[in-house]
């Protein structure tokens, strides 16, 4: 679904495609934000014998995880809800925009230069994008925390005739699964596009 890049001269959107199943969570405006939160809760607990305060400690905690995503220039959140054998297919990704990311990199092939093991890589739709991938030790408090290392998938790229880059962040803890999972990964980004420019 296209989302509206503020701050940001044309492009005026860019679009991406994402898996059925990814719940997208808008983490702008914030009641816009918090119905979402709520809807999001409803389908994790469906089926589920809770109690209101099970309820509203998952809402407060998704709400305190997307507000710093927020705070680092996210636009929105999407969350995998699908299940195989029963188990979560946990995965997410984390659209941000930033007005002035990295100062004095103009191109994707400038960052490129500047990031260890970074890659350039070519978007169909998007154009160049740096690409990184690592895996971070495990951090229980954050939103799909564990006792596993999460598989990281970073892409940013430049948005055309403006300073500003925009990232995205796929996360899975899914150790066992994750080559299958960076798969999906770089499948997803290769949807991303701009829109909203003259001529397009």
């Amino acid at each position: 679904m296209p989302t509206r890049a503020q701050r940001v001269d044309p492009p005026a959107e860019y679009g991406i495609l994402v898996p059925e199943g990814w719940f997208q969570l808008p983490l702008h405006p914030p009641k816009a934000r918090d119905r979402a939160l709520v809807v999001l809760v409803g389908r994790q607990l469906a089926g589920v014998d809770h109690v209101p305060l099970v309820e509203e400690r998952l809402v407060r905690e998704l709400r305190e995880e997307v507000k710093r995503a927020g705070r680092v220039g996210g636009v929105e959140l999407y969350l995998s809800l699908l299940r195989l054998g029963g188990v979560p297919l946990a995965s997410s990704l984390l659209v941000s925009l930033a007005p002035e990311a990295w100062p004095g990199c103009r191109t994707a092939c400038d960052l490129a230069r500047r990031l260890p093991g970074a890659e350039l890589v070519e978007l169909a739709g998007a154009g160049e994008a740096v690409r990184e991938r690592r895996t971070e030790a495990p951090a229980p408090e954050r939103l799909m925390g564990g006792t596993l290392g999460t598989t990281t998938v970073v892409y940013n790229l430049p948005v055309p005739t403006s300073t500003a880059w925009l990232t995205l962040t796929f996360s899975t803890p899914m150790e066992a699964l994750a080559p299958r999972m960076v798969e999906l990964f770089d499948t997803v980004a290769g949807t991303l596009h701009w829109q909203g420019r003259e001529g397009h």
